[in-house]
């Protein structure tokens, strides 16, 4: 099984392709090759920093966006979107202006208001709960952001945390699958969620 890990300059790839390696996978190809992303087995998309830079950077490599469309949406292959990677699947974002997004994920990115004394970014571990029948389960992971999405689709909710107020932790659709928070820093909870990613069969 390989799996493609794009790098796009705006991911924890080394982190993240350690965790998957840990997590079982096979093969994990760090690659921004639209041929290598349309032979994959699975596809993980990171993200780190602000959503209009990450988007930007997507879309500056020739053939990428296209093949990632061909590979999640004509043939199926299980997708997994990470932190800003999750975000980009959303319709748009709002950060440092309005940017468009994948599309994949009808709902927007938008700054968190928590209120009270809680600081943004939320930087730290906080309790995931997950939505019956998704890849998600109960515990604890490690989040890094100041904005989020929010789904126009409740059905698309795959997992919720609190931050002073209700923040989707992750999202699941057909064969995607978003995280909110960082699988490869969360330890034993994202060790078995990508176990479960890797093994699953949308």
């Amino acid at each position: 099984m390989a799996v493609a890990l794009i790098d796009y300059g705006a991911g924890n790839l080394r982190s993240a392709a350690n965790a998957l390696q840990a997590a079982g996978a096979e093969r994990v190809d760090v690659s921004n090759d639209p041929a290598v992303v349309r032979a994959a087995d699975r596809i993980v998309l990171p993200g780190v920093g602000a959503f209009g830079a990450c988007v930007s950077a997507l879309r500056a490599i020739d053939g990428l966006e296209e093949a990632l469309n061909e590979a999640v949406h004509q043939r199926a292959v299980p997708f997994l979107g990470i932190c800003v990677g999750m975000q980009l699947m959303s319709d748009e974002g709002h950060e440092f202006g309005v940017h468009r997004g994948l599309g994949w994920v009808q709902g927007s990115v938008r700054r968190m208001e928590p209120g009270g004394e809680l600081k943004i970014p939320q930087i730290g571990w906080n309790e995931v709960e997950p939505r019956a029948g998704s890849l998600i389960e109960p515990g604890y992971a490690y989040f890094v952001h100041s904005y989020a999405l929010q789904a126009a689709d409740p059905a698309d909710i795959a997992g919720t945390a609190s931050y002073g107020a209700p923040i989707v932790a992750a999202v699941q659709r057909a064969n995607m699958l978003g995280c909110q928070f960082h699988p490869e820093k969360s330890q034993g909870y994202g060790l078995r969620l990508l176990r479960r990613w890797l093994a699953w069969k949308p």
